[in-house]
């Protein structure tokens, strides 16, 4: 499941599901723009898991949760907890990031 988040309630999505896989991104970001296919591509792939993107100008609440500093940032939730987070614009690491919490 990929789905944009509509508000700034990441923290209870956290909270209710084991694993969630998260790309910060702004409108303004050509990075994010070229991951955000590779991302939802992903997601699709792992039907299972809340893939979310978040605005992480208009979300500071949600980008507080993993610390994000550069966009893109992905992060890792699991258990409630940040489990990893990358900056990265290629794809390769991006799907190690998505392994390694669905290994565990």
């Amino acid at each position: 499941m990929v789905q944009e988040l509509e508000q700034d309630n990441l923290s209870e999505i956290i909270k209710e599901s084991p694993i969630v896989i998260v790309q910060y991104a702004a409108s303004w970001c050509g990075n994010c723009k070229i991951m955000k296919p590779k991302f939802k591509k992903i997601g699709e792939e792992n039907s299972t898991i809340p893939f979310l993107i978040v605005d992480a100008e208009k979300f500071p609440e949600s980008r507080k949760l993993a610390n994000v500093t550069n966009l893109p940032t992905f992060a890792s939730f699991k258990d409630g907890k940040l489990l990893n987070q990358i900056q990265t614009n290629k794809l390769e690491p991006l799907q190690e990031l998505v392994n390694e919490v669905t290994r565990n």
